[in-house]
């Protein structure tokens, strides 16, 4: 054979195979969506500009169309087509900038409250999208595309849970269960919670990228449908063999303590039969007033009310009084989560039941409402009542109120207890078991009063999540821990150098070629 024609052959043949490697490992990284008559190409920045902006409009259509709040399934299916970006940086990169675009304009009052260190805060959320899509693309790349159907409905659990409940920046609202707060009794009827919910629609999402495209398309539509439709869907408001106690309160922010008694006279003006009044989170910036023990003296009321209980150098605890018919305090709570970054006092060192005269009762002041972990706790306690004196500032908008407003009826669905909920400034709430609204008053609401009956039945149960979420979160640990390890310890790959201008990619090019899948 010439000595020129078996040189050729040696180098087509160490080219062929790191060629098909290439070619394999570019076939690994993308989705169905990509295939053409048989062949698959890579995913370029076009289509990755399509599914982030398909991603951020189903979103914000989900979370301000309480009709199309079922297009989240079609937000996360949008998010793992970007799996098959080539590399895990550019993977990681569009997961956060498509978090910045969807959570930063819901979180636009964080602009009023911390002004540039909002940008920041919108950043660290950002960051837990860009994660999610980062560690299901190295699942998928890693083991496939099945085991990883599998897997990222508990990855996506897993973060959402431990960015939710469980480090210093902890928070819950744009968390995707909170879109069907119109829709309560999915939470009621299927036990899931708020992040079951979120690890269904995931699973949704997941299988739906293993379909052919028409079946895909069906399912997510499917599923898109019957969620919008399930806001409709008769739910009964009876429940048997409750205890009911009537409340009422009004909306409050910062009075003068002179100004209570006044208040509280007009509350029992339009509600003359009230067992317990209700006033907002640091109603007092101090304990309760003598005044304002003589009213519930005088007028043989319970009374619950947000203040301020010293604590040792000159700190304190953001409590809920509970004051008797006789103007003494039979209870207290404080707050467990004080807010981050501001002067909220310090975490309570323990939570107990109010044991009233109608029933165990659970306080939650304000924020706690927002945090799975503090109301498991009363609900394993007994909980069959929650009261949450809360403070959101007029001067927060509208937006941030009717964010915050979303948490109640899910909190109540979830765990099958009333809820009655006083704002300083709106939107208060009174929510029956089932998570339906029986009475709120608005935002901007000074002075606004609100009122009805709280039936109080069985004790609260505990929903699904309530396993589910830490053990995702432990599961998505370890997962990325393997993930982590096996990218430090793997060998590199092979590489074969030719001379230069013999390379597959044409004359002059560098003839080093590796796979074009790249962590």
């Amino acid at each position: 054979m010439e000595p020129a024609l078996v040189a050729a052959s040696r180098e087509s043949a160490a080219i062929f195979p790191q060629a098909q490697s290439a070619a394999l490992c570019r076939d690994a990284a993308t989705p169905w969506f990509m295939e053409k008559e048989g062949v698959r190409g890579s995913f370029d920045w076009r289509l990755a500009l399509l599914w982030g902006a398909a991603a951020t409009g189903s979103f914000h259509l989900a979370m301000i169309v309480p009709a199309l709040s079922g297009l989240m399934v079609v937000f996360l299916f949008s998010l793992l087509q970007l799996t098959g970006l080539r590399t895990a940086r550019h993977a990681f990169r569009c997961g956060a900038v498509i978090g910045f675009a969807v959570y930063a304009p819901h979180l636009a009052f964080f602009w009023t409250i911390f002004n540039w260190a909002a940008v920041a805060l919108w950043g660290v959320l950002a960051l837990w999208l860009g994660l999610f899509v980062v560690l299901a693309r190295a699942v998928r790349v890693r083991w496939g595309m099945i085991p990883a159907a599998v897997l990222i409905p508990f990855l996506w659990t897993g973060l959402e849970y431990f960015r939710s409940e469980l480090y210093y920046l902890r928070f819950s609202w744009l968390s995707i269960g909170f879109t069907f707060a119109e829709t309560p009794r999915l939470f009621r009827l299927t036990a899931l919670g708020l992040y079951g919910a979120g690890f269904v629609l995931a699973a949704v999402s997941a299988g739906a990228t293993l379909l052919p495209r028409k079946r895909a398309i069906g399912l997510l539509a499917t599923t898109a449908l019957a969620l919008g439709l399930a806001r409709f869907a008769p739910d009964s408001a009876e429940v048997p063999g409750a205890r009911a106690v009537k409340v009422a309160g009004v909306q409050l922010e910062f009075p003068a303590s002179l100004e209570v008694p006044a208040a509280l006279d007009t509350v029992r003006r339009a509600h003359p039969d009230t067992d317990i009044f209700v006033l907002s989170e640091y109603t007092f910036l101090e304990p309760v007033p003598e005044r304002v023990k003589a009213w519930c003296r005088t007028n043989r009321r319970y009374l619950i009310a947000g203040g301020k209980d010293p604590a040792a150098d000159n700190q304190f605890f953001n409590t809920a009084f509970v004051v008797g018919p006789d103007g003494e305090v039979v209870f207290r709570q404080a707050k467990s989560v004080p807010i981050q970054f501001f002067k909220d006092g310090l975490p309570a060192p323990a939570r107990s039941l109010w044991d009233s005269p109608w029933g165990k009762i659970g306080l939650c002041v304000c924020y706690d409402l927002s945090y799975r972990r503090v109301v498991d706790d009363l609900i394993r306690q007994g909980a069959q009542a929650l009261i949450v004196p809360t403070m959101d500032m007029a001067d927060w908008g509208e937006a941030q109120h009717r964010l915050h407003g979303r948490v109640a009826p899910i909190r109540a669905a979830e765990y099958g207890v009333p809820i009655f909920r006083v704002c300083s400034s709106g939107i208060s709430q009174l929510v029956e078991a089932n998570g339906r609204v029986q009475a709120s008053a608005p935002f901007p609401g000074q002075g606004a009063v609100i009122g009805g009956v709280l039936n109080l039945a069985k004790p609260g149960r505990l929903p699904l999540d309530h396993y589910l979420g830490p053990a995702a979160s432990g599961l998505t640990a370890g997962i990325g821990a393997i993930l982590l390890m096996l990218a430090v310890t793997r060998r590199p790959p092979k590489t074969t150098v030719l001379p230069r201008g013999r390379g597959p990619a044409g004359e002059g090019a560098c003839a080093t070629t590796q796979c074009g899948l790249r962590a």
